[in-house]
């Protein structure tokens, strides 16, 4: 499929000055020296709208392979609100600066590049994932990057992030902009799908395949969204776990194979002490949702892997209800850290436990190729401007938000803008 052909940022007059408001423009690759963020602060931390308080901060200066990008929106993504609790580790602790810019997705304009960059021009449309390291140790020159000592992922374990007019980062965190989006579409989709097509594609030999069966927790979420995308589009059968019902034709419209409510059954949380009265009760309830599965993929055949981020919630049932040889794949633990599982069913069914964190550049590119090809939808479901940064992570804290990703907008002034120009223009005539 042809792609997107990229077109040069027309000319344009805007004054130069040192600090611009939200939304206006400078000249093209004009630095100023101050910029407007969404700062965290150590003495602040806690839920997102007492953390996140709006400073004006110095526009971060550049190393020779880095790049400063014009930020036009950017994602929400769960790292925000651990990087304002300072929960599970306070982010100070790692970089030691005295303030935090979080945001770790977002869509943009390169303003200015470091002397040794080459791949990358002023004025480019860019994506950009959220995966750094040093570059020069054995894993990011043959091995895998995301193995480096020094990996680490920009605007969690940075310091500057997003949520501010200019974010800088390294050259080959940068990635094509499908131009068939808007700037918050964009922005919303490249941290939870290339997390997503890692789990899937990254560990051998349990590479997805077709006819494989899935298992996928959170299913509406961003991360479950574009895991359902992804083994549909690999031929493999999703199977989607929601928590509310209302959320199940959304995961049948991307693709599900079929959709359990995990609301229906009672066996969810740590691991009750094994052959107590207690146990047999949780696996009595365990089978139920077994069999549920079943339903679906047909009587005895468990899934072949187990997406996983809930964490204590429900990793005793993924460890469970995976088939022998199969893999767990874990990226995070959104409902507690502490999981526990009947050792049992893992050494004599050889079962894989598989921690996975995010991706690197060329799991991501792949996996943003097929957005560019428009294979994949971004699955955006609300933005918020700039003013509302702290209460989007508030919505997404009390999982108060809607199905699929959310966007936030920085310098584009208003929603469903596709160019610069566009952008530009209604910045004038606000």
């Amino acid at each position: 499929m042809a792609l997107d052909a990229p077109t040069p940022i027309a000319a344009y007059e805007a004054p130069e000055k040192d600090l611009y408001d939200i939304g206006e423009m400078p000249p093209l690759g004009y630095v100023p020296k101050q910029m407007h963020a969404w700062a965290i602060r150590r003495e602040r931390q806690g839920e997102p709208e007492q953390a996140m308080q709006m400073e004006v901060v110095d526009v971060p200066t550049l190393d020779s392979n880095e790049v400063l990008v014009l930020v036009m929106a950017a994602g929400v993504n769960y790292n925000g609100i651990w990087a304002g609790l300072g929960k599970p580790i306070s982010m100070f602790d790692v970089h030691k600066q005295p303030y935090h810019i979080a945001g770790s997705d977002a869509s943009g304009i390169v303003w200015a590049v470091g002397d040794k960059v080459k791949r990358w021009k002023v004025g480019d449309e860019v994506v950009i994932h959220c995966n750094q390291d040093d570059g020069d140790d054995e894993e990011c020159n043959g091995g895998d990057p995301m193995y480096s000592p020094t990996q680490r992922i920009w605007g969690y374990e940075t310091p500057d992030g997003s949520f501010a007019q200019f974010t800088r980062v390294q050259s080959q965190q940068l990635m094509p902009r499908p131009r068939h989006l808007t700037w918050e579409e964009s922005a919303c989709y490249t941290l939870t799908l290339a997390t997503a097509y890692r789990m899937l594609f990254g560990h051998e030999p349990h590479e997805l395949k077709p006819g494989m069966n899935v298992l996928v927790w959170g299913a509406s979420g961003g991360l479950g969204s574009y895991a359902i995308q992804l083994i549909n589009a690999a031929g493999g059968n999703a199977i989607g776990v929601i928590s509310e019902e209302d959320k199940r034709d959304f995961v049948m419209g991307l693709g599900a194979k079929g959709v359990i409510n995990r609301k229906e059954f009672k066996c969810w949380g740590q691991l009750p002490t094994v052959n107590t009265p207690e146990y047999k009760e949780w696996f009595t309830e365990a089978r139920k949702f077994g069999a549920a599965i079943w339903a679906i993929t047909g009587k005895g055949n468990n899934v072949d892997i187990v997406f996983e981020h809930p964490g204590e919630a429900t990793f005793p049932v993924s460890t469970l209800v995976c088939k022998k040889g199969g893999m767990v794949v874990i990226c995070a633990g959104t409902t507690g850290f502490n999981c526990t599982f009947d050792v049992r069913y893992l050494w004599m069914h050889q079962k894989r436990i598989q921690g996975s964190h995010f991706a690197h550049l060329k799991q991501a590119s792949a996996a943003n190729k097929l957005m560019l090809e428009r294979r994949l939808d971004p699955c955006m479901s609300e933005v918020f401007p700039w003013a509302e940064i702290p209460a989007a992570h508030t919505k997404m804290y009390k999982n108060q938000h809607k199905p699929g990703n959310m966007a936030v907008l920085v310098q584009a002034p208003i929603t469903g803008l596709r160019t610069f120009e566009d952008a530009l223009e209604a910045g004038r005539n606000r």
